[in-house]
Protein backbone atom coordinates (compact mmCIF):
# COMPACT_ATOMS: atom_id res chain seq x y z
CA UNK A 1 0.00 0.00 0.00
CA UNK A 2 1.12 3.41 -0.62
CA UNK A 3 2.06 6.24 1.78
CA UNK A 4 -0.31 9.05 1.06
CA UNK A 5 0.84 11.21 4.18
CA UNK A 6 2.79 14.66 3.47
CA UNK A 7 5.62 15.41 5.32
CA UNK A 8 4.35 18.63 7.73
CA UNK A 9 6.31 21.05 9.13
CA UNK A 10 5.75 22.10 13.01
CA UNK A 11 3.39 24.79 11.90
CA UNK A 12 1.28 22.33 9.93
CA UNK A 13 0.99 19.83 12.91
CA UNK A 14 0.14 22.19 15.48
CA UNK A 15 -2.77 23.79 12.92
CA UNK A 16 -3.69 20.47 12.45
CA UNK A 17 -4.26 19.36 15.92
CA UNK A 18 -5.82 22.76 16.70
CA UNK A 19 -8.25 21.98 13.35
CA UNK A 20 -9.29 18.83 15.04
CA UNK A 21 -10.13 20.75 18.23
CA UNK A 22 -7.09 20.77 20.92
CA UNK A 23 -6.70 23.58 22.35
CA UNK A 24 -3.28 25.53 22.31
CA UNK A 25 -2.68 28.30 24.95
CA UNK A 26 1.06 28.60 24.38
CA UNK A 27 1.51 28.51 20.63
CA UNK A 28 5.82 29.19 21.43
CA UNK A 29 5.62 25.85 23.72
CA UNK A 30 3.79 23.64 22.21
CA UNK A 31 5.97 24.29 19.03
CA UNK A 32 8.68 23.87 21.40
CA UNK A 33 7.46 20.52 22.02
CA UNK A 34 6.59 19.17 18.72
CA UNK A 35 10.13 20.15 17.65
CA UNK A 36 11.96 18.87 20.93
CA UNK A 37 9.60 15.83 21.52
CA UNK A 38 8.16 15.03 18.42
CA UNK A 39 4.61 14.87 16.69
CA UNK A 40 4.22 10.90 16.97
CA UNK A 41 5.63 10.57 20.43
CA UNK A 42 3.13 13.04 21.79
CA UNK A 43 0.21 11.51 19.88
CA UNK A 44 0.30 8.57 22.42
CA UNK A 45 -0.12 10.97 25.00
CA UNK A 46 -3.48 12.96 23.30
CA UNK A 47 -4.51 9.83 21.92
CA UNK A 48 -6.66 8.86 25.64
CA UNK A 49 -8.48 12.52 24.74
CA UNK A 50 -9.54 11.83 21.05
CA UNK A 51 -13.62 10.78 20.08
CA UNK A 52 -14.00 7.16 20.10
CA UNK A 53 -16.78 6.13 17.90
CA UNK A 54 -18.94 2.60 18.20
CA UNK A 55 -18.22 1.10 14.87
CA UNK A 56 -19.66 -2.48 15.70
CA UNK A 57 -19.92 -5.59 18.27
CA UNK A 58 -17.49 -8.41 19.19
CA UNK A 59 -18.45 -12.16 19.42
CA UNK A 60 -19.23 -11.32 22.67
CA UNK A 61 -21.41 -8.62 22.55
CA UNK A 62 -18.40 -5.80 23.13
CA UNK A 63 -18.85 -2.56 21.28
CA UNK A 64 -15.71 -2.03 19.02
CA UNK A 65 -14.76 1.23 19.35
CA UNK A 66 -12.78 3.58 16.93
CA UNK A 67 -10.79 6.86 17.48
CA UNK A 68 -11.90 9.60 15.56
CA UNK A 69 -9.80 12.50 14.61
CA UNK A 70 -11.63 15.06 16.50
CA UNK A 71 -11.18 15.89 20.66
CA UNK A 72 -13.10 15.44 23.23
CA UNK A 73 -14.15 19.46 24.40
CA UNK A 74 -12.31 21.40 26.43
CA UNK A 75 -8.87 19.03 25.89
CA UNK A 76 -5.49 21.12 25.67
CA UNK A 77 -2.19 20.70 24.11
CA UNK A 78 -1.19 20.77 27.84
CA UNK A 79 -2.98 18.09 28.96
CA UNK A 80 -0.62 15.85 26.50
CA UNK A 81 2.47 16.79 27.85
CA UNK A 82 1.58 16.74 31.48
CA UNK A 83 0.71 13.26 30.78
CA UNK A 84 3.76 12.74 28.57
CA UNK A 85 6.00 14.32 31.52
CA UNK A 86 4.01 12.26 34.41
CA UNK A 87 4.65 8.89 32.00
CA UNK A 88 8.59 10.05 31.79
CA UNK A 89 8.97 10.26 35.69
CA UNK A 90 7.26 6.72 35.99
CA UNK A 91 9.82 4.95 33.36
CA UNK A 92 12.73 6.86 35.30
CA UNK A 93 11.53 5.86 39.12
CA UNK A 94 11.01 2.45 37.81
CA UNK A 95 14.38 2.05 35.95
CA UNK A 96 16.01 2.93 39.33
CA UNK A 97 14.11 -0.19 41.15
CA UNK A 98 14.65 -2.38 38.57
CA UNK A 99 18.42 -1.81 38.30
CA UNK A 100 18.28 -3.12 42.36
CA UNK A 101 16.61 -6.35 41.12
CA UNK A 102 18.08 -6.98 38.50
CA UNK A 103 21.81 -6.79 40.60
CA UNK A 104 19.92 -9.02 43.47
CA UNK A 105 18.96 -11.32 41.13
CA UNK A 106 22.19 -11.71 39.58
CA UNK A 107 23.78 -12.76 42.60
CA UNK A 108 21.06 -15.23 43.79
CA UNK A 109 21.71 -17.00 40.29
CA UNK A 110 25.19 -16.60 40.65
CA UNK A 111 25.43 -17.89 44.11
CA UNK A 112 22.41 -20.74 43.62
CA UNK A 113 24.21 -21.71 40.39
CA UNK A 114 28.21 -21.25 41.74
CA UNK A 115 27.64 -23.47 44.63
CA UNK A 116 27.04 -26.47 42.35
CA UNK A 117 29.91 -25.78 39.73
CA UNK A 118 31.86 -22.40 39.01
CA UNK A 119 30.99 -23.03 35.60
CA UNK A 120 27.50 -24.41 35.89
CA UNK A 121 25.96 -22.28 33.54
CA UNK A 122 27.87 -23.51 30.73
CA UNK A 123 26.38 -27.36 31.31
CA UNK A 124 23.09 -28.65 30.40
CA UNK A 125 22.74 -31.28 33.31
CA UNK A 126 22.46 -28.04 35.46
CA UNK A 127 19.04 -27.26 34.03
CA UNK A 128 15.72 -28.87 33.63
CA UNK A 129 15.54 -30.81 31.14
CA UNK A 130 12.22 -30.49 29.11
CA UNK A 131 12.88 -26.43 29.78
CA UNK A 132 16.46 -26.86 28.33
CA UNK A 133 15.61 -28.89 25.53
CA UNK A 134 12.46 -26.86 24.85
CA UNK A 135 12.29 -25.24 20.60
CA UNK A 136 12.73 -21.71 20.63
CA UNK A 137 12.76 -18.85 18.17
CA UNK A 138 12.12 -19.52 13.76
CA UNK A 139 14.94 -22.14 14.04
CA UNK A 140 13.54 -23.67 16.73
CA UNK A 141 16.69 -24.37 18.32
CA UNK A 142 17.20 -25.61 22.00
CA UNK A 143 16.42 -23.30 24.38
CA UNK A 144 20.16 -24.23 25.78
CA UNK A 145 21.53 -23.83 22.59
CA UNK A 146 20.23 -20.49 22.01
CA UNK A 147 20.52 -19.41 25.18
CA UNK A 148 24.27 -20.42 25.47
CA UNK A 149 24.85 -18.19 21.97
CA UNK A 150 23.14 -15.27 23.30
CA UNK A 151 24.86 -15.18 26.80
CA UNK A 152 28.12 -15.54 24.77
CA UNK A 153 27.98 -12.44 22.70
CA UNK A 154 26.91 -10.32 25.67
CA UNK A 155 30.08 -11.74 27.58
CA UNK A 156 32.27 -11.12 24.34
CA UNK A 157 31.27 -7.77 23.82
CA UNK A 158 31.50 -6.45 27.23
CA UNK A 159 34.17 -4.17 27.53
CA UNK A 160 34.67 -3.96 31.61
CA UNK A 161 38.11 -4.29 33.18
CA UNK A 162 37.07 -6.83 35.45
CA UNK A 163 36.16 -9.15 32.31
CA UNK A 164 39.64 -8.27 30.26
CA UNK A 165 41.32 -8.95 33.64
CA UNK A 166 39.46 -12.36 34.75
CA UNK A 167 40.26 -13.37 30.97
CA UNK A 168 44.46 -12.61 30.85
CA UNK A 169 44.72 -14.36 34.16
CA UNK A 170 42.59 -17.31 34.07
CA UNK A 171 41.24 -17.95 30.21
CA UNK A 172 38.49 -17.17 28.20
CA UNK A 173 36.42 -19.35 30.40
CA UNK A 174 33.89 -16.97 32.58
CA UNK A 175 32.95 -18.77 35.94
CA UNK A 176 28.91 -18.11 36.53
CA UNK A 177 29.72 -14.81 38.93
CA UNK A 178 31.63 -13.15 36.99
CA UNK A 179 29.51 -14.07 33.11
CA UNK A 180 26.37 -12.97 35.35
CA UNK A 181 27.92 -9.37 35.19
CA UNK A 182 27.96 -9.13 31.42
CA UNK A 183 24.16 -10.83 31.21
CA UNK A 184 21.16 -8.19 30.93
CA UNK A 185 17.77 -9.11 32.61
CA UNK A 186 16.37 -10.83 29.34
CA UNK A 187 19.36 -13.30 29.81
CA UNK A 188 18.90 -13.56 33.10
CA UNK A 189 15.05 -14.09 32.96
CA UNK A 190 15.87 -17.08 30.27
CA UNK A 191 18.31 -18.64 32.92
CA UNK A 192 15.85 -18.54 35.74
CA UNK A 193 13.26 -20.54 33.43
CA UNK A 194 15.70 -23.35 32.38
CA UNK A 195 16.82 -23.65 36.66
CA UNK A 196 15.79 -26.85 38.02
CA UNK A 197 12.48 -26.61 40.03
CA UNK A 198 14.12 -26.53 43.11
CA UNK A 199 16.95 -23.92 42.37
CA UNK A 200 14.18 -21.27 40.98
CA UNK A 201 11.63 -22.59 44.20
CA UNK A 202 14.87 -21.33 46.59
CA UNK A 203 14.96 -18.24 45.04
CA UNK A 204 11.08 -17.39 44.67
CA UNK A 205 10.77 -18.03 48.46
CA UNK A 206 13.53 -15.83 49.03
CA UNK A 207 10.86 -12.91 47.42
CA UNK A 208 8.34 -14.30 49.86
CA UNK A 209 6.83 -16.23 46.30
CA UNK A 210 6.20 -20.06 47.55
CA UNK A 211 5.46 -20.82 43.53
CA UNK A 212 8.42 -20.94 40.90
CA UNK A 213 5.71 -20.35 38.39
CA UNK A 214 4.15 -17.27 39.53
CA UNK A 215 8.12 -16.30 39.89
CA UNK A 216 9.17 -17.03 36.73
CA UNK A 217 6.06 -15.02 35.18
CA UNK A 218 7.14 -11.74 37.44
CA UNK A 219 10.74 -11.87 36.17
CA UNK A 220 9.27 -12.20 32.49
CA UNK A 221 7.21 -9.35 33.20
CA UNK A 222 9.92 -7.40 34.77
CA UNK A 223 12.33 -7.84 31.83
CA UNK A 224 9.14 -6.65 29.36
CA UNK A 225 8.84 -3.88 32.23
CA UNK A 226 12.56 -2.53 31.74
CA UNK A 227 12.32 -2.88 27.68
CA UNK A 228 9.34 -0.32 27.98
CA UNK A 229 11.59 1.65 30.10
CA UNK A 230 14.85 1.62 28.42
CA UNK A 231 13.12 2.23 25.08
CA UNK A 232 11.25 5.55 26.41
CA UNK A 233 8.02 3.73 25.50
CA UNK A 234 4.57 4.81 26.50
CA UNK A 235 3.46 3.30 29.96
CA UNK A 236 1.27 4.42 32.13
CA UNK A 237 -2.07 2.98 30.70
CA UNK A 238 -0.63 0.42 27.99
CA UNK A 239 -2.01 -3.12 27.89
CA UNK A 240 0.63 -5.48 29.09
CA UNK A 241 1.54 -8.19 26.22
CA UNK A 242 3.47 -10.85 28.95
CA UNK A 243 1.17 -11.10 32.14
CA UNK A 244 2.26 -12.14 35.18
CA UNK A 245 0.31 -15.27 36.75
CA UNK A 246 -0.42 -14.31 39.99
CA UNK A 247 -0.15 -16.67 43.35
CA UNK A 248 -2.66 -18.59 45.01
CA UNK A 249 -5.62 -16.02 46.81
CA UNK A 250 -4.01 -15.22 50.51
CA UNK A 251 -0.88 -16.14 49.94
CA UNK A 252 0.42 -12.58 49.29
CA UNK A 253 -2.49 -10.40 50.19
CA UNK A 254 -1.49 -7.27 48.01
CA UNK A 255 -1.84 -9.41 44.51
CA UNK A 256 -5.48 -10.31 45.53
CA UNK A 257 -6.99 -7.06 44.05
CA UNK A 258 -6.42 -7.57 40.96
CA UNK A 259 -8.05 -11.29 40.41
CA UNK A 260 -9.38 -9.11 37.63
CA UNK A 261 -9.03 -9.83 33.47
CA UNK A 262 -8.35 -5.70 32.98
CA UNK A 263 -6.54 -4.90 36.13
CA UNK A 264 -4.01 -8.06 35.29
CA UNK A 265 -3.56 -6.51 31.62
CA UNK A 266 -2.80 -3.43 33.06
CA UNK A 267 0.87 -1.91 34.17
CA UNK A 268 -0.07 -1.30 37.74
CA UNK A 269 0.24 -4.69 38.37
CA UNK A 270 3.84 -5.07 37.29
CA UNK A 271 4.31 -1.65 39.85
CA UNK A 272 3.15 -3.74 42.61
CA UNK A 273 5.77 -6.57 41.79
CA UNK A 274 8.43 -3.79 41.37
CA UNK A 275 7.39 -2.59 45.03
CA UNK A 276 7.31 -6.05 46.45
CA UNK A 277 10.94 -7.38 45.33
CA UNK A 278 12.07 -4.05 45.90
CA UNK A 279 11.25 -4.44 49.57
CA UNK A 280 12.94 -7.65 49.54
CA UNK A 281 16.28 -6.41 48.03
CA UNK A 282 16.36 -2.84 50.28
CA UNK A 283 13.58 -3.91 53.22
CA UNK A 284 14.32 0.20 54.53
CA UNK A 285 14.26 1.54 51.05
CA UNK A 286 11.70 4.65 50.66
CA UNK A 287 11.60 3.64 47.01
CA UNK A 288 8.37 3.09 47.21
CA UNK A 289 7.00 6.15 49.00
CA UNK A 290 8.37 7.98 46.53
CA UNK A 291 6.41 6.41 43.55
CA UNK A 292 3.71 6.80 45.33
CA UNK A 293 3.79 10.26 45.86
CA UNK A 294 4.58 10.61 42.30
CA UNK A 295 1.49 8.29 41.40
CA UNK A 296 -0.77 10.42 43.71
CA UNK A 297 0.38 13.67 41.59
CA UNK A 298 -1.45 11.80 38.38
CA UNK A 299 -2.29 15.32 36.06
CA UNK A 300 -5.87 16.25 36.00
CA UNK A 301 -6.63 17.02 32.73
CA UNK A 302 -8.80 20.24 31.57
CA UNK A 303 -10.36 18.26 28.99
CA UNK A 304 -13.89 16.33 29.78
CA UNK A 305 -12.52 13.04 29.28
CA UNK A 306 -11.21 12.06 32.48
CA UNK A 307 -8.61 10.07 33.33
CA UNK A 308 -6.96 7.93 36.54
CA UNK A 309 -4.90 6.14 37.92
CA UNK A 310 -7.74 3.53 37.17
CA UNK A 311 -6.84 3.71 33.61
CA UNK A 312 -3.21 2.12 35.01
CA UNK A 313 -5.22 -0.61 36.38
CA UNK A 314 -4.91 0.84 39.98
CA UNK A 315 -7.29 -1.13 42.28
CA UNK A 316 -9.84 0.66 44.59
CA UNK A 317 -7.85 1.25 48.33
CA UNK A 318 -3.78 0.49 47.31
CA UNK A 319 -2.48 3.34 48.49
CA UNK A 320 -3.71 1.27 52.29
CA UNK A 321 -1.24 -1.27 51.10
CA UNK A 322 1.24 0.11 49.56
CA UNK A 323 2.90 1.31 52.37
CA UNK A 324 2.73 -1.63 54.41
Amino acid sequence: MAYDRPWKSFQEQLALLTERGLQVGDESAALEYLERVGYYRLSAYWYPFRVFETVGHDQHDRPITQAMDQFVLDTQFVDAVRLYLFDKELRLRLTDALERIEIALRVDIAYRLGEQDAFSHLHRVTFHNSFARKPVGEKRIEAFVSWQGHAKRLEDRSKEDFVKHYRQKHGPRLPVWVAVETWDFGTLSHLFAMMKVPDQSHIARKYGVQDWKVFQSWLRSLNYLRNVCAHHSRLWNRNVIDQPRLPKPGEIAWCDAFRDEQRLARPFLLLGIVRHMTLVVCPNTGWHRRLQAHLERFPVPHSRRRLSLEDMGAPPGWERWWTE
